[in-house]
């Protein structure tokens, strides 16, 4: 099997500290932040160990074009209504140790994935830290930075990439993707410069197939990356489509902890500051939000959760009716008998016997 692994530094076609966008008689190292052979500003600080490239299989101003001269930005409606196809300006793997990057943006957007150890990235609004298995996606024109604190070690997979205009190719534009999936139409239709993501894994095993694809070139590799490119942002439009969903509805996944705690604690005794310290939120927001995705209050739940138990305790064990109330965590025979009758209009043994006398019949 194939395996991403420490090279040294190549190029595909590109002069080592410049870029095909860079004007003509400018000084070489002048383009650092585009380098074929190194990460985005990192310039001569790239550790050694750096799997690097960009793609020089379109010309060089067609790719101007595409970048600095339009301000590029994966959200442009323009992207769905023509035919766009997808370039790899950049790519790297490699190792930080104790790194900090300068300020600086591009017009491409980027994807920066960690593999191991753990970063931050800086915008002009916010600071991200990122640890193994989460990636952050950038827009283009994002001012960004990467940070890696001392005795830290970080390795990453990092692509940047934009859309050309390619009338008349046989591979489908970006548009047809769109149509064809809700979630890359959803998720192109709502501008996010910055998205923050975890990923399963799905999105890390793409990843790695289309950096190595790109740094071996090889007869088909154009389809492939492709083929490749389209699967990874069909996964990165599903997250932020899922995780969106989530942000919806902010106590959602509150509300399951506490119904789960609910469910294996129904034979304790049970208060709401109770449930509320296992999830980790204040009583008061606990009792809101459950009532807002339940109908029901936290306590209310419990009780029909604790009557439901004591029916099917009643119907199916031949357990006295006095003991039922300690099986469902309510100390009092009395209380039991009160609270099962006002939920079922029947007392506990009225119950029984006419579960018995039905089986029966």
């Amino acid at each position: 099997m194939t395996e991403l692994r420490d090279t040294a530094d190549r190029t595909s076609g590109t002069p080592a500290g410049t870029s095909a966008c860079t004007p003509a008689g400018t000084p070489a190292g002048a383009q650092a932040s585009r380098r074929a052979s190194t990460p985005a500003s990192a310039s001569a600080s790239t550790p050694a160990g750096t799997m690097a490239g960009t793609l020089a299989s379109t010309p060089a101003a067609a790719r101007c074009r595409a970048g600095a001269g339009e301000g590029f930005s994966l959200y442009r409606p323009a992207l769905t209504a023509g035919f766009y196809q997808p370039k790899i300006e950049a790519y790297y793997y490699t190792q930080w140790d104790g790194y900090e990057m300068p300020l600086h943006a591009h017009n491409r957007a980027e994807i920066m994935y960690v593999i191991s150890g753990q970063c931050e990235v800086h915008t002009e609004r916010e600071r991200i830290a990122l640890k193994k298995g989460e990636f952050v996606l950038l827009d283009g024109n994002v001012a960004h930075r990467l940070l890696v604190s001392k005795d830290v070690s970080c390795r990453m997979l990092n692509i940047e990439f934009l859309f050309v205009e390619e009338p008349g190719t046989s591979f489908p534009p970006l548009r047809e993707l769109a149509f064809g999936d809700p979630a890359v139409a959803e998720f192109l239709s709502e501008p996010a410069p910055v998205l923050v993501l975890k990923d399963p894994n799905d999105v890390y095993h793409t990843l790695k197939t289309l950096v190595l694809q790109l740094d071996h070139p090889e007869p088909g590799r154009e389809l492939m990356v492709r083929l490749l490119f389209s699967q990874l942002l069909l996964q990165v439009a599903r997250l932020t489509v899922k995780a969106r969903s989530r942000e919806t509805m902010p106590g959602e996944a509150y509300v399951r902890q506490a119904i789960r705690y609910i469910h294996q604690h129904y034979d304790c005794e049970l208060q709401v500051k109770d449930i509320a310290a296992a999830v980790n939120v204040h009583p008061g927001y606990l009792h809101r939000i459950f009532k807002a995705q339940t109908g029901v209050t936290v306590l209310d739940y419990v009780t029909g959760y604790r009557i439901d138990k004591a029916k099917m305790l009643l119907a199916k064990a031949d357990i006295p009716i006095t003991e039922i109330s300690d099986y469902i965590g309510l100390s009092s025979r009395q209380y039991f008998s009160a609270v099962f009758k006002k939920v079922t209009g029947q007392t506990p043994l009225e119950y029984r016997n006419s579960v018995r006398a039905s089986s029966w019949s």
